[in-house]
């Protein structure tokens, strides 16, 4: 699952928590319900967070062992990819 940074607005912050892709929560309130997130309880739920840039990792093919793209790639993915 990645990791992200966020800002608390609130105190001014900034927490690593991870969840998956798909969530842009922008409150603290939907980052806690999400990560189970138990940092600083006193932090209140509507409290606005900032999702901070990041760099990410990209692992080019070619320095794999093995290069072949993963099965969800090639289309062998028996219904399980998302």
């Amino acid at each position: 699952m990645p990791t992200y940074d966020y800002r608390c607005e609130a105190n001014g912050q900034v927490y690593e928590v991870q969840h998956p892709m798909a969530l842009s929560p922008k409150n603290w309130g939907e980052l806690r319900a999400a990560c189970t997130l138990a940092e600083d309880p006193s932090i209140p739920d509507d409290a606005p967070v900032t999702k901070l840039m990041s760099a990410a990792g990209v692992v080019n093919s070619r320095v794999l062992k093995n290069p072949e793209p993963p099965a969800c790639a090639r289309g062998n993915c028996a219904g399980n990819c998302r």
